[in-house]
């Protein structure tokens, strides 16, 4: 039988991986446009702008690059988000129509790792620039009590608005999608004398390999890096509603904000060399020192809260992943547990590393070669099927989707060994713990070339993955629907 929850909606949420009822499945596609706009018209946007500088493109390869990576990578998001509508389940649990209801437990660690890493990576920014906003306040940004204080603050109201559940934060996020919002227009229009534009046309073309590169880091540090939670916001859809409009809201909602952030913190970026290198070690504080001093607190207030709207939609759907890799405990609590691996990364970095943003992209990339992988595998199982899932077969190791697919997940071992083969760690230094990746970089010109930057292992095993996957699993498919 299918696990179905039939208790109304209450303050918090109890529902976990099991399927949503039909009475309440009362979600219309332009719903997603507020969790996905509200956690992504962070000001954060806009020191992608140095990021994407920093692979050596120009400003107007940049914004290609931007509007094409941001744009796709959320339409592929629509894609998965889909299943969240035909399924009305977690986008982990939807994909054992693909991975086998066991055999779902691999990409499932790789998903759990992933939306722990970024949600913390966002708790960790808006520690950070709360020290540095309090600095130019004139207090002492490097008080310990104070970080103490900002992580303590930052860590409750994610894990809070993450416990209390899907209605609470569909509730939140259309609120701060018009409070941040606002805010993030005001910080434009007083940062925009800052801008030389002299300056940023000078700055030259960069070669293809460092153009895709930067692609790749866009896609993965946008749409992609939400990929594996987009069935989590659909599953309260009704089953009427359009699969085209699931995708068009995922997609606007999305890259709406992002694109235009991005590319005005090319502007900045490319303007002012100082700010292009403080970015990297405070990418939200470094933005605030544009700012005039009455401006900096609902500036902080604002950044924190789009942080941590990011970080609760991260929170949230780790707690499912953690579920259906088997753990019985209740969706609050599993959403308590991963907030306290959150917090805990949280104080590490801020008081004890010394480089975090080495590292994290390293990581971000690592995990982004299979994760990139699965989203290929699922996205050719939803586009092939035409029925909606089998919800007790979901469940039940012995249905139809039955225990393990072979077919999914040796094509995600291998296409991920491929994909590491042709990424390199670009911090050697910071993440020594990655050198062993690049080991086929011998067949584009090896590790001193410019496709060594290119991290073409993403899109390798992004489309290597559907194709197989597309092919391969045709038949299997069409015997699933025909039982």
């Amino acid at each position: 039988m299918s696990q179905q929850t039939t208790e109304a909606p209450g303050l918090i949420e109890r529902a976990g991986i099991e399927i949503i009822p039909e009475s309440q499945r009362t979600a219309q596609p332009r719903d997603l446009f507020w969790p996905w706009f509200a956690a992504n018209v962070s000001v954060f946007g806009m020191s992608y702008g140095s990021w994407v500088l920093g692979f050596g493109i120009s400003f107007w390869q940049a914004t290609l690059v931007s509007v094409i990576g941001i744009v796709i990578s959320f339409f592929l998001c629509g894609l998965i988000a889909i299943a969240g509508k035909r399924g009305s389940a977690p986008t982990m649990v939807l994909s054992r129509a693909a991975f086998g209801v066991q055999g779902q437990k691999v990409p499932g660690v790789v998903s759990w790792l992933t939306s722990i890493g970024w949600e913390t990576f966002l708790a960790i920014m808006a520690v950070l620039a709360t020290a540095t906003v309090i600095t130019r306040l004139g207090g002492d940004g490097e008080s310990v009590a104070l970080r103490v204080v900002a992580t303590v603050i930052v860590a409750v109201l994610i894990v809070a608005a993450s416990v209390l559940g899907y209605h609470t934060i569909m509730k939140m996020q259309s609120v701060l999608t018009w409070l941040t919002g606002a805010v993030t227009i005001v910080y434009v229009i007083l940062t925009i004398p800052h801008i030389d534009f002299a300056a940023v046309a000078a700055v030259p073309d960069g070669s293809l390999g460092q153009v895709i590169g930067a692609l790749v880091m866009v896609m993965t540090g946008f749409g992609l890096g939400w990929i594996n939670i987009a069935a989590d916001w659909s599953r309260y859809q009704k089953r009427t509603a359009s699969d085209g409009a699931i995708v068009a809201w995922n997609t606007i909602g999305g890259s709406l904000a992002p694109v235009i952030l991005v590319i005005f913190g090319t502007l900045l970026a490319g303007s002012d060399p100082a700010l292009f290198d403080a970015v990297a070690a405070d990418p939200i504080g470094a933005l605030a020192n544009l700012l005039p001093v009455w401006v900096l607190v609902p500036f902080l207030v604002t950044a924190v809260l789009a942080l941590v709207s990011g970080a609760v939609l991260g929170i949230y759907s780790s707690g499912l992943t953690l579920l259906s890799l088997g753990i019985r405990i209740p969706r609050p609590t599993a959403a308590a547990i991963d907030g306290a691996i959150l917090t805990v990364g949280t104080i590490w970095v801020v008081f004890f590393a010394t480089d975090f943003l080495g590292p994290f992209q390293s990581f971000l990339i690592t995990l982004g070669v299979p994760l990139a992988s699965w989203a290929g595998i699922l996205i050719a199982d939803i586009l092939r099927r035409r029925k909606d899932y089998d919800e007790d077969a979901l469940f039940d190791s012995s249905g139809r989707y039955g225990a393990w697919d072979w077919t999914s997940i040796t094509t995600m071992v291998v296409a991920s060994a491929i994909g590491w083969g042709l990424v390199i760690n670009q911090f050697a230094d910071a993440a020594p713990w990655n050198n062993w990746q690049g080991y086929l970089l011998f067949l584009v010109g090896g590790r001193e070339g410019d496709w060594a930057y290119a991290n073409l292992g993403v899109f390798v095993s992004l489309v290597l993955s559907f194709v197989v996957a597309w092919i391969a699993r045709a038949g299997r498919i069409r015997q699933q629907e025909g039982e």
